[in-house]
């Protein structure tokens, strides 16, 4: 690798994840950096918008087990059943299947690994990464920041 590579790559993770996701299209749900910043706490804004991650068994939704679904906090999108979530033991809540055309995926290159990235199809949230190492059916694991849900039990 020389100078100019090494210069051109770590110019590349410096960017904005926010600037990099609006060069990617546009979505359904759509906000202002300052309406976004009035609707969310600063840790919903850091992990949603700017793709941060919360830490390891802070969030509530981990040790929820009620029926019911995990929509997007951002737009209120049905995101996840509670069907397939399950205890991964990393402390995020964890799921091996999204509903279906609920969620999008890209490639994240940082911390010098590839991940793939999980966010709201309908708003472009981030809500965590997807990794190969969930249970079957699917062997996925859709490790979620719960900052990013909101859980809506089912009606009795």
């Amino acid at each position: 690798m020389n100078r100019r590579h090494l210069i051109f790559t770590g110019l590349a993770a410096s960017l904005s994840p926010s600037l990099l996701r609006a060069a990617e299209g546009k979505f359904e749900v759509t906000r202002s950096k300052a309406e976004w910043q009035a609707m969310l706490s600063d840790l919903e804004y850091e992990v949603m918008r700017e793709e941060g991650t919360e830490r390891a068994f802070t969030s509530p939704l981990d040790d929820e087990k009620r029926a019911g679904q995990f929509l997007c906090k951002g737009c209120d999108l049905p995101l996840y059943a509670s069907e397939t979530k399950y205890d991964s033991g990393t402390g995020w809540p964890s799921f091996y299947q999204a509903l279906p055309g609920a969620v999008k995926t890209k490639e994240d290159r940082r911390l010098f690994s590839v991940r793939t990235e999980v966010h709201c199809r309908r708003c472009g949230s981030h809500l965590g990464h997807i990794f190969d190492d969930g249970p079957q059916p699917t062997g996925k694991r859709h490790c979620l920041n719960g900052v990013s849900l909101v859980f809506q039990p089912s009606a009795a």
